[in-house]
């Protein structure tokens, strides 16, 4: 049997990092079956192209996955691939929320045959068996005998053969600007491809903040693969890179990669013992990484971003919404720490919560500008479906668009904050935006770089001008071309110093997203 494993793109936003669930699936499919993958973010199709590529291909069965903000488009992606008359099987955290919804129990219309529950390791082969028998439940949910969730462990977690796999549709460089390449060949860039690859080394998260789905889907069960089927993957893409002439990184999709540092740092001791660093990015809560081994241990085996969800510098308000163990007073430390070791943060922070007033987002800039830049991002509270906050606001009366994943819009309010208005909280996010990402700030976060590599200073600029795209739409060849020469002051100052280490006598500095090394490993 031929399958398609699709995940939808949300027509608003863009992700160009694969999602791992495609590939894990893949990998976990029983012998004797085709599988293709599709990614709406890399590769955008409409219903017709969707469609026409299922007959083509001859698709037995399509598996989607989707969460909460590109469920819309998977509907109706899926409602398209119903009406050819090949059947859909659903899942991810949006489905596993609601699943009533995609079943059409709801009083609204029907989207897919089958959902799967949960995580789908376990469920998987007998869903894929039962499809071509012609004999598709309607709920897989992975439960024991006595109907209790079962989470999968990753004892046995399967090898993903990246090697293999077709990744065409994920090269980043494709997806430049022709422009944003010749510019980034000036700057002694030669990589033929460049991917950012999503592993995860465990799974489950302990905190259970009131807007977070992880533990819904996920649970509070920390589950971890073994260091050596992690460190074996990052040596297969480091053989991948050198035979593909370019670049990879990682993306750990653990929840809060750090939750157990003990068994962080025998990993990272392992990564770095046998020469498996490759440039990753991580997410770990902030009151992990007053660890000063453990932030040297990240920064030796090839970690450079780590992203954080600070939320707030509002005590009350982290505490509003189950995240006291959030300090901000701890947040510069942290901070400079991460920075004396070449390691950077994307800070996530939300707007809207109980204790905002208008002018929350100047007063989180005022201390954002005391920090070492990195890359903050800035959203609006958002229920969720099934997570406490959802209950809460629901309770409460306070849901204005209590169905609004089916009417995505970004950084748009679905509730009554309480001591700032729907208008004046969505304004404080434009606000922080565009703030942050203007030429003036982008200009004085590489003046503040200034005595760093060439390198660290090419990735922060073109992070920067990336993250922009965030909230405000730069897509197309003319957005680029207003983005690059509001941003022409620095970007022509590199350029001048890349010129210089390119035709000056002395050793080139190499261009290079390899951790700078400056101390021997922890042991």
């Amino acid at each position: 049997m031929n399958i398609l494993l699709y995940n939808p793109d949300n027509e608003v936003t863009n992700n160009f990092m694969p999602h791992l669930w495609m590939f894990l699936l893949k990998s976990l499919t029983p012998p004797g079956h085709n599988v293709f993958l599709i990614d709406g973010n890399a590769r955008r199709m409409s219903t017709q192209d969707l469609v026409e590529y299922i007959r083509e291909n001859h698709i037995g069965l399509v598996g989607i996955g989707a969460m909460t903000r590109m469920i819309r488009k998977a509907y109706r992606m899926a409602d398209a691939v119903r009406a050819a008359g090949v059947p859909v099987v659903m899942g991810g955290p949006h489905v596993t929320e609601v699943p009533d919804e995609p079943l059409g129990r709801d009083g609204e219309p029907r989207h897919a045959d089958a959902v799967a529950l949960g995580e789908a390791d376990q469920t998987w082969p007998a869903i894929v068996a039962d499809a071509e028998r012609g004999t598709l439940k309607e709920v897989y949910a992975p439960v024991n005998t006595d109907g209790k969730e079962v989470k999968p462990s990753l004892d046995d977690y399967p090898m993903i053969p990246w090697d293999r796999m077709d990744m065409d549709q994920f090269n980043l460089i494709k997806h430049f600007p022709k422009m944003a390449r010749r510019l980034l060949s000036l700057f002694g860039m030669t990589w033929q491809s460049f991917h950012l690859i999503p592993i995860e080394s465990g799974r489950g998260c302990p905190y259970g903040c009131e807007f977070c789905t992880v533990t819904g889907f996920f649970g509070d069960s920390i589950r971890f693969r073994s260091n050596e089927s992690v460190v074996n993957e990052l040596l297969m893409l480091k053989a991948l890179e050198k035979r593909e002439k370019g670049k990879v990184a990682v993306f750990f999709i653990d929840d809060n990669f750090a939750i157990n540092p003990r068994r962080t740092k025998s990993l990272l001791r392992e990564i770095i013992a046998r020469g498996a660093q490759v440039p990753w990015v991580a997410q770990i809560s902030m009151n992990l990484l007053r660890d000063e081994e453990l932030v040297s241990l990240i920064a030796q085996s090839g970690g450079r971003w780590i992203f954080m969800g600070l939320e707030s510098i509002d005590p009350e308000n982290l505490k509003s919404v189950s995240k006291g163990f959030n300090k901000p007073n701890e947040y510069q430390a942290v901070l400079e720490r991460l920075a004396r070791h070449n390691v950077y943060a994307i800070t996530s922070f939300i707007f809207g919560m109980d204790g905002d007033r208008p002018g929350v987002a100047q007063r989180t800039l005022d201390v954002v500008r005391s920090w070492p830049p990195g890359l903050p991002v800035f959203g609006l509270l958002t229920p969720y479906p099934a997570t406490p906050l959802y209950d809460r606001l629901a309770t409460a009366g306070r849901l204005t668009r209590p169905k609004h994943w089916l009417e995505f819009k970004p950084f748009t309010m679905a509730f009554k904050p309480l001591g700032i208005t729907v208008d004046q909280a969505e304004e404080e996010v434009r606000q922080a935006w565009a703030s942050t990402y203007s030429p003036q700030t982008i200009a004085s976060t590489m003046g503040w770089l200034e005595s760093r590599t060439f390198t660290d200073r090419l990735i922060h600029l073109l992070c920067r001008l990336a993250f922009r795209g965030i909230y405000f739409p730069q897509m197309k060849r003319q957005d680029w071309l207003h983005v690059l020469f509001q941003n022409r002051v620095p970007i022509l100052h590199l350029l001048a110093q890349a010129l210089e280490l390119k035709f000056k006598p002395h050793p080139r500095e190499p261009l290079s997203l390899e951790p700078q090394r400056s101390a021997e490993p922890t042991v």
